[in-house]
């Protein structure tokens, strides 16, 4: 007798049978995992017959641009080139140290054609932390800028990628030559990303064809018919400004790449009126800085419709602020992982104004809150470390076999780290970082919390809370804070601010002023410095 599916909540996603959250969304169907496929071949099936002759790409900084039959052309012929002068193939590593520039999505797709693996690195990174990348990831080819070249080790000769040698490859390969010249299958690695190491040593996370198809193909239900012009102002070797870039090539839109990310206020502001910007996409701090800059006024009377907010968490006050300045443009927050790809995100007006949420589950997306002390799966409204299981979900840390022993449960449900919550219309709310929580006694505060309330504070530009040690309770919340210029706010005035609003156990009773929060490029608080940093008694030097 066959049994029926467990039921589950219209409303919110959740099953009581199996206490796991769904997804609501529309699906998009997946090409068979057994059918051969690269990750190029498919994004370029999504084209019409016809590629559209607009441009794809814009370098904001020397006007230079790219149509979309010229990206095409150039994706076949570097592949054909990479394949034929340097002989790069299937499994090969190409380590790639490059700012964010025209030449690197079509150096990503041509290597991903040849089921060559991709890994790219920050450029900002000192000689001894790629040092320790190029450990873990094992390169056989190196490519990189004029620039950045010097950072590689001295054994290392990398491709140039501003060099007339990689310009002749785009130029000279043939332009019909296959997507697809080596069998690639969808369960291949493809690229391996490195994770923004906010709580410790930064790991090596390893995403095949499939799980980079899962992402894409979830995202095509999000405003599926709209056009967009995007300012990309995250960088593309970073898995948020990688996947954006590779669903702006997918919904065949504009993207104006900007370098150096984000730039002053000033230029983000005249590129998004010269170019006529429709769509943004930003981290938290410039969204706090458009609440606070006189020159964002003028976005009111641009194009602007949209800015997409992720890689960390944005205060619901800030989001009101946004809200009440730019009535007419909607502030989508999202939420994903280097390991799981676009977990969730808002789509529409409506899901917008849902304060404090990052959205609704992404298509595919499986999910369960697991109880920190009993580890048994919890319902809606209840908040525990959040689990997630689907096609996009990576294959695991390069060379790391107890990162992953502790990143996955039995059942193959990958653990975020993140302390979360669903309400009763399935969105999703982050409220802290597993590893990131204080202390204090018996109970545990999260810095989340006392940050966003912090951020009501119109004296505050930028806050990060961090525990503090302490010979009595353990730690103590403690908060570094960047205050608005011409500012008097002090510490009294902060301490006693935030005890008004919190329990006595979740009160800020130390407080330290900065020039400036350090963060990840993504935009996440590095709150190990900071922490550290109080604890080596080093306050005196800020």
């Amino acid at each position: 007798m066959a049994h029926s599916p467990p039921f589950i909540n219209p409303r919110s996603g959740y099953s009581p049978a199996t206490k796991t959250f769904h997804s609501l969304r529309s699906p998009v169907p997946l090409p068979p995992v057994s059918q051969p496929l690269s990750f190029t071949s498919y994004l370029v099936s999504l084209f019409p017959d016809r590629f559209p002759s607009h441009l794809a790409f814009i370098n904001a900084s020397t006007g230079d641009s790219l149509s979309y039959p010229d990206l095409v052309s150039q994706i076949h012929s570097l592949a054909s080139s990479l394949h034929s002068n340097l002989g790069i193939s299937k499994g090969h590593v190409a380590f790639i140290l490059s700012p964010s520039c025209l030449e690197i999505p079509i150096l990503y797709l041509s290597l991903l054609s040849l089921g060559a693996i991709i890994t790219p690195a920050n450029p900002a990174a000192t000689p001894s932390e790629l040092s320790r990348l190029i450990d873990i990831s094992s390169p056989t080819h190196f490519f990189a800028t004029s620039s950045s070249s010097s950072k590689l080790p001295n054994h290392v000769t990398p491709i140039l990628i501003d060099s007339p040698l990689f310009r002749s490859f785009l130029e000279s390969g043939h332009s019909s030559y296959s997507s697809d010249p080596i069998e690639i299958w969808q369960s291949d690695p493809a690229a391996i990303l490195f994770s923004s190491g906010t709580t410790g040593r930064t790991k090596a996370a390893a995403v095949s064809h499939r799980n980079i198809i899962a992402v894409i193909a979830g995202t095509r239900a999000i405003r599926p018919s709209e056009k967009d012009t995007t300012l990309l102002l995250g960088p593309m070797f970073h898995s948020m400004g990688f996947f954006m870039v590779m669903n702006n090539i997918m919904r065949q839109e504009t993207v104006v790449v900007v370098v150096p990310s984000p730039g002053p206020m000033s230029l983000t502001i005249s590129l998004a009126a010269k170019y006529k910007i429709s769509q943004m996409l930003a981290v938290p701090p410039l969204v706090i800085a458009l609440t606070q800059s006189d020159e964002a006024m003028r976005l009111k009377s641009s194009p602007l419709r949209r800015v997409i907010c992720g890689g960390a968490p944005l205060a619901p006050e800030v989001a009101k602020r946004f809200n009440a300045l730019f009535p007419n443009v909607e502030l989508s927050q999202g939420y994903g992982s280097t390991e799981a790809g676009l977990i969730s995100a808002m789509i529409g007006p409506e899901e917008c104004c849902r304060l404090g949420s990052v959205g609704k589950l992404n298509d595919k997306i499986e999910a369960k809150i697991m109880d920190l002390g009993t580890c048994q799966a919890l319902s809606v409204g209840q908040q525990g470390e959040l689990y997630v299981r689907g096609p996009a979900v990576m294959i695991g840390y390069v060379g790391d076999s107890e990162a992953n022993t502790l990143a996955f449960d039995s059942e193959g449900w990958l653990k975020t780290g993140d302390i979360c919550y669903f309400d009763e219309d399935g969105f999703l709310y982050i409220v802290d970082r597993l590893k990131e929580m204080i202390k204090y006694k018996a109970y545990q505060v999260a810095p989340v919390e006392l940050e966003q309330i912090l951020h009501i504070l119109p004296d505050i530009v930028e806050a990060a809370v961090v525990p503090y040690p302490h010979a009595v309770a353990g730690q103590i919340p403690m908060a570094f804070v960047v205050r608005r210029p011409g500012s008097n706010i002090n510490v009294d005035d902060i301490i006693e601010f935030v005890a008004k609003q919190v329990a006595p156990y979740k009160k800020i009773r130390k407080v330290a002023f900065i020039d400036a929060i350090p963060k990840t490029p993504s935009g996440k608080i590095l709150r190990r410095e900071l922490a550290s940093l109080a604890a080596s008694g080093s306050l005196s030097k800020l």
